[in-house]
């Protein structure tokens, strides 16, 4: 959605009283973004084109959840215009901070625990919609809520075959094998926890940003900190000293990662068909 459609007709909708400023800002590339500057105070806006007011009740509710815990961007009002979806949020003004207080951070959010896995509201991305339904057990949530029905799409984008099946079902067997073994406490999820995700405001405070909030494995979390960088030792050291991980964690991670690289395959192409096949390969 580009800038010029926020005519004065439209921004004279959103819950303000006076707008002095609206220019377009990055935000990903999942909605367009904007800096609103609105009875004195600055407020970022994401909009999402020919979508109801509720297509954001999921991110509102993630960083209302999370944002009790750690400091993320608070929504400030919600709504839809002229057949487009809003969210405001508090603007936040970046900084340089801590990578252990960054980790410390992401442990004080993971200790959030629920009695079962999930969210309260489905995640519509690009490419599928996501199941959060509630359910007791996680090799089952993870299974039929995250893997199965993303492997289902890579078969209609054409981003399958043969070999990527018979790998994928052997470890499909073996993570189902090792968490009939072994319980899950549900944490509370970022759902998207790469380092375009994080953030440090004026005062070196850790941000957590555009989450895809769930309840499920920590280690989940961890994985997609591991795939592109941007979180050094000390990020690791801190999370560690202030929630322990149980051993062999190193072996369990390529589950998670292979969630994040195979959406990446669905996304962007054969580009990330060598890493999903390393993965695999290992089954």
């Amino acid at each position: 959605m580009s800038a010029y459609r926020l005519n004065q007709k439209w921004l004279s909708q959103l819950p303000f009283r006076q707008i002095t400023e609206c220019r377009p800002v990055s935000g990903g590339d999942i909605n367009a973004a904007y800096q609103i500057k609105a009875d004195q105070r600055t407020y970022f806006l994401k909009v999402q084109p020919n979508h109801p007011a509720s297509y954001f009740d999921h991110e509102k509710r993630g960083l209302e959840e999370i944002g009790a815990l750690v400091k993320t961007p608070a929504p400030l009002a919600q709504g839809q215009i002229q057949n487009d979806a809003y969210l405001a949020l508090e603007w936040i003004e970046s900084g340089s901070g801590s990578q252990a207080d960054l980790g410390r951070a992401v442990a004080k959010m993971h200790a959030q625990h629920a009695k079962r896995f999930g969210f309260y509201e489905n995640h519509q991305t690009k490419a599928l919609i996501k199941n959060n339904a509630w359910n007791d057990s996680w090799r089952d949530f993870y299974i039929k809520q995250r893997l199965d029905p993303e492997v289902a799409v890579a078969k209609e984008k054409g981003r399958w075959n043969d070999w990527r099946e018979a790998h994928y079902q052997k470890m499909r067997q073996a993570f189902c094998d090792y968490y009939d073994q072994h319980e899950v406490v549900p944490s509370l999820l970022h759902g998207d926890l790469w380092a375009g995700n994080y953030m440090f405001d004026d005062a070196g405070q850790p941000v957590l940003i555009d989450p895809d909030a769930v309840y499920g494995d920590r280690e989940f979390d961890l994985a997609m900190t591991t795939i592109f960088g941007g979180f050094e030792f000390s990020f690791y050291q801190a999370y560690e000293q202030a929630y322990p991980l149980a051993d062999g964690v190193n072996k369990r991670l390529p589950w998670y990662q292979f969630y994040y690289l195979c959406m990446h395959l669905i996304l962007f192409g054969e580009t990330y068909g060598p890493a999903v096949d390393g993965i695999l390969e290992r089954y």
